[in-house]
């Protein structure tokens, strides 16, 4: 399906997430928020398909990548009600199709909380990559939902990635059936890296990227023509604008070209 951009308006993120935070204050909301005197904020995110609770720490004054933002919630539930009936989910032609757990990395891990929870609910291994400056905070919500994350048969590594460095992938050894990001096309500037970590990725492979999106800006369609040249891109799932938002989620899968 092509990018329609006609009736984006030129929206700036952080308004964008502020607006949506200040939403989530009035309406209610499966997540549970304490604030402590650091400024950190630790949200519990109860998973219905395992009964349990996901805990994630966010450091709003460190930057964006350490907040928690509306298309890693859009994934967050999509992974949830995938386990709960994968017959149904828009998810399963990703994850269905091996005959065993999919191997995951997630680029731009942010909080972590996606690939936490994909884990948890796939049971299945899953590494979490982002900048060095962010990895520790990725450490710290890996290591406190261990548990949670085991009791289902899964498993949480973490790594620095640059996205556009090529050495940082090859450090990464492991072999993925899936790689997922949310929310990571947001500045023009990161289209290019981003495209060429996919194709370290992704060419020449049977690896599949799903990509949560909350549109923004008419120029966010540079991105998918530029990364057109190499990919096949379909939508698997649409979030409409909700509780007032002028701006909705949409669920990609990419393929190489070459692959299908």
């Amino acid at each position: 399906m092509e990018e329609n951009n006609s009736d984006d308006e030129e929206i700036n993120p952080f308004t964008s997430l502020l607006i949506e935070q200040q939403q989530q204050n009035t309406k209610p909301n499966p997540f549970t928020t304490a604030q402590n005197n650091n400024q950190q904020l630790l949200q519990n995110h109860f998973i219905h398909s395992i009964q349990s609770t996901v805990i994630i720490r966010q450091l709003p004054s460190e930057g964006i990548a350490f907040q928690l933002w509306p298309a890693a919630t859009s994934l967050v539930s999509l992974l949830d009600t995938h386990r709960i009936n994968p017959t149904t989910s828009p998810l399963s032609t990703v994850f269905t199709t091996l005959n065993r757990p999919p191997r995951i990395l997630e680029l731009g891990s942010g909080t972590g909380i996606v690939g936490i929870v994909a884990a948890a609910t796939l049971g299945t291994n899953v590494t979490l990559t982002d900048l060095p400056n962010v990895v520790p905070n990725l450490k710290f919500n890996a290591e406190v939902n261990a548990d949670v994350v085991a009791s289902s048969g899964g498993a949480v590594t973490f790594a620095p990635l640059r996205w556009g460095h090529s050495a940082d992938v090859d450090m990464i050894r492991d072999e993925f059936d899936v790689v997922i990001a949310s929310d990571v096309v947001y500045h023009d500037h990161l289209y290019d890296p981003l495209i060429e970590t996919l194709r370290f990725m992704l060419i020449g492979k049977k690896i599949v990227f799903v990509m949560a999106h909350m549109k923004r800006w008419k120029k966010e369609s540079t991105f998918f023509k530029k990364a057109r040249k190499y990919f096949s891109i379909d939508v698997l799932h649409v979030d409409a604008p909700s509780n007032g938002s002028r701006v909705g989620v949409v669920v990609y899968r990419f393929v190489d070209k070459k692959s299908r």
